[in-house]
């Protein structure tokens, strides 16, 4: 165990191509995104560079735009922790997330084409098949892809802008219950599927709504069970 509490294997490796601040950032982001690095954590510069294998000056840049983000804590004389996100933030976030992704569903469902139901349902299978194992990262990652195609399938780049901006913080608060939702919750995309194949838009932008309220009902009820 790394001394940062980094389970060992999680540290990524650093792309060569690109600035070195942008590839730090994108690396610590992702880091806290998957929840490696845990809500709460003390974020040692030293540590961090050491195990990213740069020096402690593109980990500060990181460290403060992170803080800017919302992502990381500056506390005076204390140094950085990752956020801890109240209650009342992720309400916010996964609500706003159900408006956007209901109309993305809908909007998949209206121009419903066979290429675009065949990729859902090879992702579904997929999602399924890393549920079975009991691998929570690819059920994260995959669910991710899931709804990120359910956005390009419905063909509306502002839509898919505002979407970008909250996908980090969705994967962020669904990766503590991914667990608990499993194999519901892809139950749940099956029907989403077979809503935007019958071109069903009222049906799908419901099963959307739907299913979005789930998730952020399970994470409010997180720890209760």
């Amino acid at each position: 165990m790394l001394s940062t509490g980094l389970p060992q294997g999680t540290v990524p490796k650093l792309e060569r191509p690109g600035p070195l601040r942008e590839r730090v950032y994108e690396a610590l982001l992702e880091l806290i995104t998957t929840r490696a690095l845990q809500p709460g954590q003390h974020l040692v510069e030293s540590e961090l560079a050491g195990h990213l294998g740069v020096s402690r000056q593109p980990v500060r840049e990181a460290l403060q735009r992170l803080n800017t983000e919302g992502w990381v804590d500056l506390r005076p004389a204390q140094g950085a922790f990752v956020h801890e996100p109240t209650e009342q933030e992720a309400d916010q976030l996964l609500t706003v997330r159900t408006l956007l992704e209901a109309e993305a569903a809908r909007l998949a469902a209206a121009g419903a084409n066979a290429a675009g139901v065949s990729a859902l349902e090879e992702l579904c299978a997929e999602g399924e098949r890393a549920v079975a194992a009991d691998d929570v990262d690819a059920a994260v990652a995959l669910n991710a892809r899931f709804h990120a195609k359910i956005m390009e399938l419905a063909g509306n780049a502002v839509l898919a802008e505002l979407a970008g901006q909250v996908d980090r913080r969705v994967r962020w608060y669904y990766t503590p219950v991914a667990r608990q939702r499993g194999e519901q919750s892809w139950i749940e995309h099956r029907a989403l599927i077979a809503a935007i194949d019958e071109r069903d838009e009222q049906l799908a932008g419901r099963l959307m709504r739907e299913h979005t309220e789930h998730t952020r009902k399970s994470y409010h009820a997180r720890g209760t069970s």
